[in-house]
């Protein structure tokens, strides 16, 4: 099962590459990602955030990545008083800003606090791309761009998003050193955002 969903892979390698080059503007012209998941799917964003927050291969310098699960004061308290559907969505108004990335992740693409965060990005000028399973599903629909992983097995979904996440952040290394060719340590963020 794994083998085969795997395949899916190649025919996405592109999508993912495209990804990489546009986070990469994004984040050193001074914006951020955000991402968003549930369970296994929020540990996958999470993974992701702090590859890119440190460092996935190669010494750079850090970039602005919230996992928005992680603010577990801020994620209680919103599911308390405004209800868990709208736990991401009002991170993603709070911290969102125009030309920012959302990245959602929903191995079934109908999680409602997730589609909240999606519509909430849309309406706050974010990009939204997503990492779902099998389409078509809500998710992928309301997305930019998705990525789409074809296998009933949720297990099997994560693990080709994993593999996904780690294709991106090389993508997003590779593009940092091609475009600007110096000492990591030494780069500092550009400015002109909040």
């Amino acid at each position: 099962m794994l083998q085969e969903a795997l395949h899916t892979l190649t025919g996405q390698i592109d999508l993912l590459e495209g990804w990489g080059a546009a986070l990469t503007s994004v984040l050193l012209d001074g914006g951020r990602l955000l991402a968003v998941g549930n369970g296994g799917s929020a540990a996958q964003a999470q993974h992701l955030t702090s590859e890119l927050v440190g460092r996935y291969r190669e010494e750079r310098l850090p970039l602005s990545a919230i996992s928005l699960h992680a603010e577990s004061s801020a994620f209680t308290a919103i599911a308390n008083d405004y209800g868990l559907d709208e736990a991401f969505a009002r991170q993603v108004r709070a911290h969102g800003r125009v030309g920012d990335v959302l990245l959602a992740l929903s191995t079934s693409g109908r999680s409602p606090n997730v589609l909240g965060a999606v519509t909430a990005a849309r309406a706050t000028g974010l990009t939204v791309w997503a990492m779902t399973g099998p389409g078509p599903n809500r998710l992928a629909d309301l997305s930019d761009a998705a990525f789409v992983v074809p296998s009933a097995a949720t297990a099997t979904v994560q693990e080709v998003h994993q593999v996904a996440i780690h294709l991106l952040c090389g993508a997003v290394d590779a593009a940092i050193h091609d475009s600007l060719r110096v000492d990591a340590p030494t780069l500092s963020l550009g400015g002109g955002r909040p």
